[in-house]
């Protein structure tokens, strides 16, 4: 409920927000101190019939506004199909506008050891059990505040003491004595104007908060196993290009050896032919390394140590290309990242607290009452004559804080400001990602159409160079260039075949990959060499 800034009295908007609820408020406007001192027992009365809740009730934001859904991702309209090539990796792609992302999006690649992995991943993964285990975290936070603030607090009590009164002060027949008591207490403060349902809003906000934040880890770990299997693939591809092209400048190197030996030539040419092949050498080591490297990743990512065993090899081949892939609405986008919902769950989680800081204006009531025993002799500590109780009300109002709780509401204004600006900045983002994601879908598909091209090319003329070489019609340095070229566009197009599964994989991820689609995950554990959960550790 926000109040009205022409209003001195809070309590006055406070009764006026059963009207107002349901409604969105982007922010409360500032409040002066409240005078509300004159008119305390109707307001007591008003707020407990009313229940009313100060500060802004949260609605989540709308989706950003497109006149044309084609146009949401490109300034240009998107094309229905992309360029088709022979060879892995080219087939065209079709764009299925409105169709839903797959749970299992990872399967659209037909990949059953990526398939395979990924569950196992999920199953073990170290990352995702700390994303799990931080929400069972903010769960359980919210379970102890709503038992501290939503119930009364019980409290039972014994006490036994040994006391002197001061000779000055004691009664004629004082002096040390013993005082025993056993009491029940029960307190209860009455949430008169939201503060501790506001509260309990922001907790419930949080625990969305890392509910999608589990739901981005399960999205960035198989996407990033995905993305990983293809780099592999492609750096085994890249390496069997390699030693094919090393077996035949051999091949081409003992020709010119040979010819050399006979006099047809001189030895410039072999020299020329051993630091070729020497060149195309001394890349193998990198691509080994690199292939290496994205091995240990893998397991990495799968929750697995380098060492072990078990971790299934990927090539180009072993993946599909999706030739249909799902491009969700502009509406829906905002519906489906969970970086999206985490950040509308922090900007929820700030609007409680403005709210909370709203509430703190006004008097708060507490009950309290106490029933038990107190006697002199723990002999008779539960006879008739010694029962005691108490009960009593109190009222804690903030009549003067140098303007303190007024600075805590606007500071709360301004990180509910702060998250909004930081969700806005998430969506762009996200429209971004998906944007990029289908140029470089577009943009590859040609690319690749051009690198079977060049390939073939490259290839037919390298063929036509021996042929012309080996009678003598070429010298050497036509044929230098011609295996210089096939080099280059047989690693090219490995890459650009690559570029096409990357591609893929990164429209699904930037479209959320379905996790809403998924059922519920099982917790997560890493390895059993590992440290052992909390239930176990004290065992």
């Amino acid at each position: 409920m926000a109040n009205d800034p022409n209003d001195t009295l809070p309590w006055r908007s406070a009764l006026r927000h059963q009207a107002t609820r349901g409604r969105r408020l982007p922010r409360a406007p500032h409040v002066g101190r409240p005078a509300w001192h004159a008119c305390l027992p109707g307001l007591a009365v008003a707020a407990l019939l009313s229940g009313c809740v100060v500060g802004p009730d949260f609605k989540p934001p709308d989706a950003p506004t497109v006149p044309e859904p084609a146009r949401a991702y490109s300034a240009t309209p998107l094309p229905a199909q992309t360029a088709g090539a022979a060879g892995a990796g080219g087939a065209a792609q079709r764009l299925a506008w409105g169709q839903d992302v797959p749970a299992l999006w990872w399967q659209l690649f037909e990949s059953p050891a990526l398939d395979e992995l990924i569950r196992s991943a999920l199953a073990h993964s170290p990352t995702l059990a700390s994303a799990q285990a931080a929400l069972r975290r903010a769960q359980e936070l919210y379970d102890a505040d709503a038992g501290n603030k939503l119930y009364p607090q019980v409290n039972g009590k014994l006490g036994a003491n040994r006391a002197k009164f001061s000779d000055a002060t004691s009664p004629p027949d004082g002096g040390i004595f013993n005082l025993f008591n056993a009491s029940v207490d029960v307190s209860y403060t009455f949430d008169l104007f939201g503060a501790t349902r506001r509260e309990l809003e922001g907790l419930q906000a949080q625990i969305e908060y890392q509910r999608f934040q589990v739901s981005a880890t399960y999205l960035s770990l198989s996407a990033n196993i995905v993305t990983t299997a293809i780099q592999e693939a492609s750096l085994r591809a890249q390496l069997q290009a390699t030693h094919e092209i090393i077996d035949s400048q051999a091949q081409a190197l003992a020709l010119v050896r040979r010819q050399a030996e006979l006099g047809a030539i001189a030895m410039q040419p072999v020299l020329a032919q051993q630091t070729q092949l020497a060149q195309a050498q001394a890349t193998v080591p990198a691509l080994e390394k690199a292939l290496g490297q994205t091995r240990h990743q893998l397991a990495l990512l799968a929750g697995r140590l380098p060492g072990e065993d078990g971790l299934p090899e990927f090539t180009l081949e072993s993946l599909h290309l999706p030739q249909e892939l799902p491009l969700s609405l502009p509406s829906a986008l905002v519906r489906q990242r969970p970086d999206i919902q985490a950040s509308e769950a922090l900007l929820h989680a700030a609007s409680a607290q403005v709210g909370v800081a709203t509430a703190n204006l006004y008097p708060q009531i507490t009950l309290s009452a106490s029933a038990g025993f107190a006697s002199l002799g723990l002999g008779n500590l539960f006879s008739g004559s010694s029962p005691v109780w108490t009960v009593g009300a109190g009222l804690l109002a903030p009549l003067f804080n140098g303007g303190a709780l007024n600075a805590q509401k606007r500071a709360a204004e301004a990180a509910y400001d702060q998250a909004r600006g930081q969700y806005q900045q998430t969506v762009l983002g996200a429209f971004r990602n998906v944007a990029d994601a289908l140029r470089a879908i577009e943009s590859d598909a040609l690319a690749l159409q051009t690198q079977v091209a060049a390939a073939d090319l490259a290839r037919q003329s390298l063929e036509l160079v021996n042929r012309q070489y080996a009678v003598g019609a070429l010298n050497y340095l036509a044929l230098i260039d011609a295996q210089l070229a096939v080099q280059q566009t047989r690693i090219a197009l490995v890459q650009a075949q690559a570029a096409r599964y990357a591609d893929s994989a990164a429209l699904l991820q930037a479209l959320g990959g379905g996790w809403w689609n998924a059922p519920p995950l099982e917790l997560s554990s890493g390895p059993a060499a590992f440290a052992p959960p909390a239930s176990q550790a004290s065992q």
